[in-house]
C-alpha cells in the first residue's frame, strides 16, 4: 500500500511572503492632512482618510472636495458620514442617508468606489453594523485602543492598536520585534491630523514614521487593501491533498507551504 503523503502546513502570508502589516487611519479631512500625507509618503507608509463630504466645502479648516483625488493619491479615501452626527442617536433612515450621500459625493470627487468608513464620534450600534453592508460599506473603525496586533472578529467593528497619543512608540518597538512567522500581525494607528498642531506633537508622528517605515518585513497598506487581501486569501481553493491551489481572485495572494513561499497569481492554478 502506498504511503500516505504527510500533511502540509499551509499559512496565509501578506504580499511578498511578509507576516506583518501597518495601516494608518485619520478622520475629518483637516488641512493638517497635507503635512501628514507628506510624512507618510516620505517613509512609504499608507493611510486611510475618513472624510465628511458635507462639511468639506463649508469649513475653511478642511480639505476641499475638488482636491482630494490628487492629495490622497496612493492612500485611501473613506467615509465618515456626510455631516458627522452622533449616529447612534439618529433614526436608521437618516444613518443610511448620511452614509450614502457621503459615498456619492466622495466617489464623484475621488473617481472610485468608496467602501470603508469610521464611526463619527465613535458612535454606533448593532443595528448600524447590520445595515452598513447594504450601504456598500465593508469595514468600519471604532475608537479605542487594543495595544495588540490581532485582526478583528468583524471588520465592521474594527478597533485599532492605538491612537497616536497612546503608547505609540512602545507599540511600534514591540511590533518591529515580532519575528514569529507562524502568525500574522497588524499594527493599526488612528487619530486626527489637527491633533498634531493642537498638541504640538508633530515630532511624535515623524519619529514613528522614521522608525517603522521602509522595513522589508512589513507590508504598508490601506484599510481596504487589508480587507480585500484577507477576503481574497479566504477565497483560495485548495485540493484535498493540499498539493495544488487555485486563485479565482483578481489579485495575487501569497502563502507558505512547509516554510516555502508561493505567489498565487490571479486566475492561476499552482502546485505547492
Amino acid at each position: 500500500m502506498e504511503n500516505k503523503r504527510p500533511l502540509k502546513t499551509i499559512y496565509t502570508c501578506f504580499p511578498q511572503g511578509k507576516h506583518k502589516v501597518l495601516t494608518m487611519s485619520y478622520d475629518d479631512g483637516n488641512e493638517a492632512d497635507r503635512r501628514l500625507i507628506s510624512i507618510f509618503n516620505q517613509h512609504g507608509i499608507k493611510g486611510t482618510f475618513h472624510l465628511n463630504s458635507g462639511l468639506m466645502d463649508i469649513d475653511d479648516k478642511r480639505i476641499k472636495l475638488t482636491e482630494i483625488k490628487e492629495l490622497y493619491k496612493g492612500h485611501e479615501i473613506s467615509c465618515h458620514t456626510s455631516t458627522h452626527p452622533t449616529i447612534e442617536r439618529c433614526p436608521l433612515s437618516q444613518v443610511v442617508q448620511q452614509v450614502i450621500e457621503d459615498r456619492k459625493s466622495l466617489e464623484d470627487a475621488a473617481g472610485y468606489p468608496i467602501r470603508g468608513m469610521s464611526y463619527p464620534n465613535g458612535s454606533y450600534s448593532d443595528d448600524i453594523i447590520n445595515l452598513l453592508p447594504a450601504c456598500g460599506i465593508e469595514y468600519c473603525r471604532v475608537v479605542g485602543n487594543t495595544d495588540d496586533f490581532a485582526f478583528p472578529n468583524n471588520f465592521l467593528e474594527w478597533k485599532s492598536t492605538c491612537h497616536h497619543s497612546h503608547n505609540l512608540m512602545e507599540n511600534a518597538r514591540r511590533f518591529a520585534d515580532l519575528h514569529k512567522t507562524q502568525y500574522l500581525y497588524m499594527m493599526y494607528v488612528w487619530g486626527h491630523s489637527y491633533e498634531f498642531d493642537r498638541d504640538n506633537i508633530w515630532d511624535r508622528i515623524e519619529e514613528f514614521c522614521e522608525f517603522i517605515g521602509g522595513r522589508e518585513d512589513i507590508w504598508y497598506a490601506t484599510n481596504i487593501e487589508i480587507v480585500d487581501y484577507m477576503n481574497a486569501a479566504k477565497n483560495l481553493k485548495y485540493t484535498a491533498n493540499g498539493d495544488k491551489v487555485y486563485n479565482p481572485n483578481a489579485i495575487s495572494v501569497w502563502i507558505s507551504a512547509d516554510g516555502q513561499h508561493y505567489e498565487i497569481k490571479a486566475g492561476e492554478l499552482k502546485e505547492i
